[in-house]
């Protein structure tokens, strides 16, 4: 009996993970609504509470699987680039790019999730931002031979801040100036100035 129970949590879980995704990847986080999800899951309101502990948990399962995916397609581009570090690092930022303008609500709730001041988020959430990160990490090793690990972490952590703040402003349309059709173009001019061609 036990075992059935956990079955049906483990399917109701795996729907609303489903559904919620496609309500952000359609309309966005701040349109997720548990009514919303419950009704389509065909389950009571309070039943997403018994599989996630509210819907901040239920996003961060959809993340998870956003980061993987945007995982997948940065391995994916870099299997077909060039090998030095400067050609790595701009294929994976401007992977990063078309994959947060195709898939631009679920990327925005990568960052956009709520959590009460000072909550970091889960471990297996930094895992994942970790991995990400690992992808810059390996080539900046390369370039930067002299480069202590504790100065490589946090270049690495700027690399990404810069390429996400052009890809941000590009999307977003913002005052700041940064054309979206030429976003490929600012990451890779970054880039060039600041890691060798070789």
């Amino acid at each position: 009996m036990a075992g059935k129970v956990q079955e049906r949590r483990k399917a109701l879980r795996e729907s609303l993970t489903l559904i919620a995704q496609r309500h952000i990847a359609q309309n966005g986080l701040g349109a997720l609504r548990a009514r919303d999800l419950a009704k389509e899951a065909g389950c009571a309101l309070g039943a997403i509470y018994n599989v996630f502990g509210d819907l901040t948990d239920l996003v961060l399962e959809v993340n998870a699987r956003t980061f993987k995916q945007l995982g997948a397609d940065v391995a994916e581009a870099l299997a077909s680039a060039d090998q030095t570090p400067l050609d790595q690092l701009t294929t994976m930022g401007q992977a990063y790019a078309h994959f947060a303008a195709d898939h631009h609500h679920l990327w925005r709730a990568l960052f956009d999730v709520d959590r009460p001041d000072g909550e970091t988020a889960p471990d297996w959430y930094l895992a994942e931002m970790g991995r990400l990160l690992a992808y810059i990490d390996a080539p900046l090793r390369v370039a930067f031979r002299d480069m202590s690990d504790v100065e490589r972490d946090l270049f690495t952590r700027t690399l990404f801040s810069s390429v996400h703040g052009i890809v941000l402003l590009g999307l977003e349309n913002a005052s700041a100036g940064v054309p979206t059709g030429q976003v490929d173009q600012m990451i890779a001019l970054l880039l060039k100035r600041l890691v060798p061609a070789e």
